[in-house]
């Protein structure tokens, strides 16, 4: 299971995707808004130069002749990008130094073309950025067209300098501003890692409450759990506390019950006795089942549980050794070191202590006890034995209260129902399959200590 993003992580991806975004649409418009206005200028100066050009030339006999050069040197270079021409009906009077190509070749003008207009054109090195004026110097005769043009590789050139420009700044720019988020998120997400630290005390066990002083949005938050933490307690107290009132207010009534039956039997009343005896037994199943689980859900609220499973598993068939000794059975036990499981020891030692029990019961010669990691951070605890196992049907019947798939031996039915209810409630999965020995493996998963 993947593991869900931190919030600080979030936030700061969050803050960078965003400046980024601000910094992009910042560099479009910035980058926009220069070439328009560089646009702008280049037209501003074709107009000025066109104006000159009209000013300067002079017009006879087919022929134009300019009174002196124009101020722009650059119209004297040739191939230079900036040309100019004199044309009359497709002739040309007259054109710049630099201009060495054919003729320049504008769309056909409308009744709207007055003044000064402008068009894109092919030029000798390029496209060309023109301003195009009329100018009638004898009514009956077609006008004269001035022309005067710069390549747009000029513009470009000056755009893309300046959008290059822009982006190292702006990039520069977007740098610090994620540098300063992501140092104001870690700054003002310290409070949160201090009281994650503190809650990890408490549920290791440290500590009972959570201590220290935090910002006053986060210090509410504080006070609440302390106090949940001391009503959990409580809790658990009152819980522990009537669990074993039940069970001792029962006992009495139920031994009572238990010698009259023995007492009706004596009678010779063996039917109402045997009766009476097997309701007896049922109840005192259910009532040690349910007191079993009422404490553990009270110890599954209890913060900071851990149970040692080598140290657990050891001790538990230790005892169980010394019981099954007469059988001669091999008890094996291959834990790995420092497997601490989130568990209560006594609970961890009572679903051991079914589930080995169980298996010496049917085991011919061997069990095995072995537990390692998992993914997930998951405990594996696993119980083999080398007995008849059971058939798959069997598998879910017997964990259910009170049944028994071999009739013939010993015991109530009742250890595979409250280890399944106790690895259940905390958080983990048991499951029975055949095992490599040839009988049944119970295998059980549970988290891992904190």
């Amino acid at each position: 299971m993947k593991e869900p993003a931190s919030l600080r992580n979030r936030l700061i991806v969050a803050a960078t995707a965003w400046i980024a975004f601000g910094m992009v649409l910042a560099w479009l418009i910035l980058s926009n808004v220069f070439r328009v206005h560089v646009t702008q200028q280049f037209y501003d100066e074709l107009f000025v130069h066109i104006a000159e050009l009209q000013r300067l030339a002079h017009v006879e006999n087919g022929r134009a002749v300019l009174s002196a050069d124009l101020s722009d040197p650059r119209y004297d270079v040739e191939n230079s990008g900036f040309y100019w021409e004199i044309q009359q009906q497709g002739n040309v009077l007259a054109r710049s130094p630099s201009m060495k190509a054919a003729p320049l070749k504008t769309p056909p003008d409308e009744r709207s073309d007055v003044g000064i207009h402008t068009h894109r054109i092919a030029g000798p090195t390029g496209e060309l950025l023109v301003a195009e004026s009329l100018e009638w110097k004898d009514p009956g005769k077609p006008p004269v067209q001035f022309i005067i043009g710069t390549d747009k590789r000029h513009l470009d050139d000056v755009v893309a300098s300046f959008n290059n420009a822009l982006s190292w700044s702006l990039t520069g720019l977007g740098l610090s501003m994620v540098v300063a988020a992501a140092l104001l998120i870690l700054y003002a997400m310290r409070p949160l890692g201090q009281l994650n630290t503190s809650l990890y005390d408490v549920r290791s066990g440290k500590l009972k409450r959570m201590p220290g002083s935090f910002p006053s949005e986060v210090q509410p938050l504080v006070d609440n759990l302390n106090a949940m933490l001391s009503s959990v307690t409580e809790l658990i107290q009152r819980a522990r506390t009537q669990a074993g009132n039940i069970a001792h207010g029962l006992k009495t009534p139920l031994a009572i019950l238990t010698d009259e039956a023995y007492r009706l039997q004596q009678q010779g009343l063996d039917t109402s006795a045997c009766t009476i005896l097997d309701q007896c037994r049922k109840m005192q199943t259910q009532i040690d089942y349910q007191t079993t689980r009422a404490r553990v859900v009270a110890s599954r609220l209890s913060p900071g549980a851990a149970a040692d499973v080598g140290r657990v598993a050891s001790d538990v068939v230790a005892a169980l050794s010394r019981i099954y000794a007469h059988r001669g059975l091999q008890f094996e036990v291959d834990v790995s070191d420092s497997l601490h499981v989130a568990c209560e020891v006594q609970d961890l030692q009572e679903i051991l202590g079914n589930l080995i029990d169980n298996a010496g019961k049917h085991a011919k010669s061997r069990v095995r006890v072995a537990a390692g990691a998992v993914a997930g951070s998951l405990i594996d605890i696993s119980i083999s034995d080398d007995g008849p196992g059971l058939p798959p049907e069997a598998h879910e019947v017997v964990f259910n209260v009170g049944e028994r798939w071999d009739t013939q031996s010993a015991g109530s039915g009742l250890g595979l129902s409250i280890a399944r209810d106790l690895v259940t409630l905390y958080g983990g999965t048991i499951n029975l399959a055949q095992s490599s020995l040839g009988g049944l493996k119970a295998s059980i998963h549970l988290p891992a200590a904190r």
